[in-house]
């Protein structure tokens, strides 16, 4: 599949519009994950930060020219490992951004960037997923504080793989 194409022309020469298909088909697949599990309601601000977090992991894990067998078992438990609790994500984002940009960008890139600017810059409040005492130690729901999105959108993509 190639990353862009033009309105029926099959590629960007000619000057027409570049569609960002490898961007479009991660939040496709991201999309359906989610409303699959049935976490939380979709059009939320929980599920756009799930949704824009899966999307970005499943966007930047693959080759620049979209998502080749998408649904192969080594695909998903690349996500799963990108999206576990344990992993530094945002610098892995950071790094992949940065690779995909000194490799020339697109419109795929900058659709990638912009859900990247999103979930860090917007903050939701809600249960404090770090105030746990340990793995096995439930989170209070009555604790409520302020997070950027992708910290709320990150466990909530891992958990629906999981659900897949």
């Amino acid at each position: 599949m190639l990353p862009e194409s033009t309105n029926g022309a099959g590629g960007t020469s000619g000057g027409g519009l570049a569609v960002p298909m490898a961007w479009l088909c991660a939040e496709y697949l991201a999309d359906e994950v989610l409303r699959a599990a049935a976490l939380v309601a979709p059009g939320s601000l929980e599920y756009r930060a799930g949704l824009q977090a899966l999307a970005l992991t499943v966007h930047l894990a693959g080759e620049p020219d979209g998502p080749a067998d998408a649904w192969a078992p080594r695909r998903v438990d690349e996500w799963l490992r990108h999206t576990a609790y344990d992993r530094p994500w945002p610098p892995w984002v950071e790094e992949r951004l940065a690779t995909r940009q000194a490799a020339g960008g697109g419109p795929d890139l900058a659709l990638a960037r912009t859900a990247w600017r999103r979930l860090r810059d917007t903050w939701i409040r809600a249960a404090d997923l770090d105030g746990r005492t340990g793995p096995e130690s439930p989170v209070d729901e009555a604790e409520q504080i302020w997070l950027p999105a992708w910290k709320l959108g990150l466990p909530l993509a891992h958990l629906s793989l999981h659900l897949r």
